[in-house]
C-alpha cells in the first residue's frame, strides 16, 4: 500500500505528492476559465480547491493510488495534476470499482505533450503496482478533443455514454497491461 505519492521521473517532468505549497499554483490553474471550460465549465474557487488539495492528500493512504502533481523537472514550474481515484460518482453506468484516470494542466503547458508525457508514467505506474484493477476508465466531455486525443494515445478505448450532473461525457476503457519479466 503506498501512503503518499511515488515520485516519477519522464525525460521533461517529474511526478510527486501534493505539499501545502502547492496550493497558490493549484488555484491559478483550477481557477482558470480556459482550463474549467471542459472540467466544471466555470472556474473553482479558492475554497473548492483547497477541498481538492486536501482530497489528493487523502487518496493515497486510503486507496493506495492517488493524484501527483506534476512539474517540469527543467524549471520546477507547476504544469498540473495526474493520476487515478475513486470519486463514487452517481452516475449510470457506474464505474464500479475501477480506478478513474484524471488529468489537468496549467494552460502554459497545453499543446507539449505534457498530459499524455505524465499519463503514460501514471498507467505504467499503475500497471504495475495495482494488480487487482483489471482496467481504469476516464470521462470526458465531448468538445475536449485535446483530452480524448491523451486518452486514445494511453490505449484507451470508447466506451460510451454517461450522463453526470447534466452533461453527456464520453467514456472510456484502457485495459491494464501485463508486465513482460525479462
Amino acid at each position: 500500500m503506498f501512503h503518499a505519492a511515488p515520485a516519477l521521473e519522464t525525460d521533461r517532468l517529474r511526478l510527486r505528492s501534493y505539499r501545502r505549497e502547492d496550493f497558490p499554483a493549484l488555484v491559478a490553474m483550477w481557477g482558470d476559465p480556459l482550463v474549467m471550460r471542459h472540467v466544471l465549465g466555470r472556474a473553482s474557487t479558492e475554497e473548492e480547491t483547497w477541498s481538492r488539495l486536501l482530497r489528493y492528500a487523502g487518496l493515497w493512504p486510503l486507496l493506495g493510488y492517488g493524484y501527483w502533481a506534476v512539474e517540469e523537472r527543467s524549471t520546477g514550474r507547476f504544469v498540473g495534476d495526474v493520476g487515478f481515484a475513486d470519486f463514487r460518482r452517481e452516475m449510470t453506468p457506474s464505474f464500479g470499482e475501477a480506478p478513474e484516470a484524471g488529468w489537468v494542466l496549467a494552460a502554459w503547458a497545453h499543446g507539449k505533450g505534457f498530459a499524455t508525457e505524465a499519463m503514460r508514467a501514471a498507467h505504467a505506474w499503475s500497471d504495475a503496482h495495482l494488480e487487482r484493477a483489471a482496467h481504469t476508465v476516464c470521462m470526458i466531455a465531448p468538445p475536449n478533443t485535446a483530452s480524448i486525443g491523451v486518452a486514445i494515445k494511453c490505449g484507451y478505448v470508447d466506451d460510451g455514454r454517461a450522463t453526470y450532473k447534466g452533461s453527456e461525457d464520453r467514456l472510456f476503457r484502457r485495459a491494464r497491461r501485463e508486465r513482460l519479466v525479462p
